[in-house]
């Protein structure tokens, strides 16, 4: 059953703060699914999801149409999947802030001046945590 992304139980908030890596999917425009490895932090102030990756790579250009995304997280018998829209933030304030938070969860990231940073807007969460 989904769940607000405001419901989510202490060990998933501690899911999402721990090192793994979880796929990202988003819908290309013929409507076929995209999807790739991708590390991502969590903001539960917000409900907000965070990829950073290259303007010119295919999940940003569908995330620059505003599509439907998830990220799901898998370790063992744990998961959790965030389910919302996409948008892509490129200032750099949200770029920068988003690199403090990836490097916090995973590392450092490697310079890229045309990093932009896909901004998932978590309606539902679905999982077992």
């Amino acid at each position: 059953m989904a769940r607000s992304p405001r419901d989510l139980s202490p060990e998933a908030l501690e899911f999402m703060a721990v090192r793994h890596l979880a796929t990202l999917t988003t819908l290309r425009p013929d409507g076929s699914p995209h999807v790739v490895p991708v590390g991502f932090t969590w903001d539960p102030e917000t409900s907000i999801a965070r990829v950073i990756t290259s303007r010119e790579s295919r999940k940003a250009r569908n995330a620059l149409a505003g599509c439907e995304a998830v990220l799901c997280q898998v370790d063992g018998r744990f998961w959790l999947s965030l389910q919302g829209t996409a948008r892509i933030l490129d200032d750099a304030a949200s770029v920068s802030d988003a690199e403090r938070r990836y490097a916090a969860r995973y590392r450092e990231p490697r310079p890229n001046p045309e990093r932009v940073v896909i901004a998932i807007d978590v309606r539902s969460v679905l999982g077992n945590v």
